[in-house]
């Protein structure tokens, strides 16, 4: 087997993988993470999975390289991570009673071979109507700032929704261990 590097420095995405009990190394890939003009919300997870995934093939031949990206998308808007308390609360108070849809984009490149798989996942959130000192609340508990759509479904995020849909919700949490495995089973690797 190959030996796998999670090309992330996301501490979500290496809890994540770790639940396979697979050996694995991480590395930050360091690419522009720029919407590019026209560019749908599909094609931009997609795109930045493979370049994360591509960026390290050059120092770590030899590998499967996991690649990921992933964005929420409120009424055709993509949201991006907040950054500050300001925009968290825009992007809770915009998202209040509505519905999210997140986008996860997923590659499995192998740098011995050059072969890439690239997919993406979707996962739906319904949230709850939140009144504004909830998201306060939230805000200072969780401190999202990190988070595509400002929250955390795998802590405090989840008291947000009203309910979810997908067909694997550590998407959600930024890597979808479900095709993962598909992709990793198609490259040899003996998961169980």
């Amino acid at each position: 087997m190959l030996p796998l590097l999670l090309a992330s420095s996301s501490p979500y995405r290496r809890e994540l993988l770790a639940r396979l009990r697979l050996p694995f190394v991480c590395a930050s890939p360091d690419i522009d993470e720029s919407h590019r003009p026209d560019e749908g919300a599909i094609e931009l997870v997609r795109r930045l999975a493979e370049e994360k995934a591509r960026a390290l093939a050059a120092a770590y031949p030899g590998h499967l390289i996991i690649g990921s990206d992933q964005v929420a998308v409120l009424d055709g808007r993509i949201l991006g991570k907040p950054h500050t308390f300001e925009r968290a609360r825009e992007q809770l108070s915009a998202a209040s009673g509505s519905s999210v849809v997140f986008l996860t984009g997923l590659a499995l490149f192998n740098s011995s071979t050059g072969g890439c798989e690239v997919d993406h996942v979707p996962f739906t959130v319904h949230m709850r109507t939140l009144d504004q000192g909830s998201i306060e609340r939230y805000l200072r508990a969780e401190q999202p700032y990190d988070c595509a759509g400002s929250f955390k479904a795998e802590g405090l995020g989840v008291s947000l929704f009203r309910s979810t849909e997908g067909s694997d919700a550590t998407s959600l949490v930024g890597l979808p261990l479900i095709r993962l495995v598909d992709m990793l089973i198609k490259e040899g690797v003996q998961v169980l």
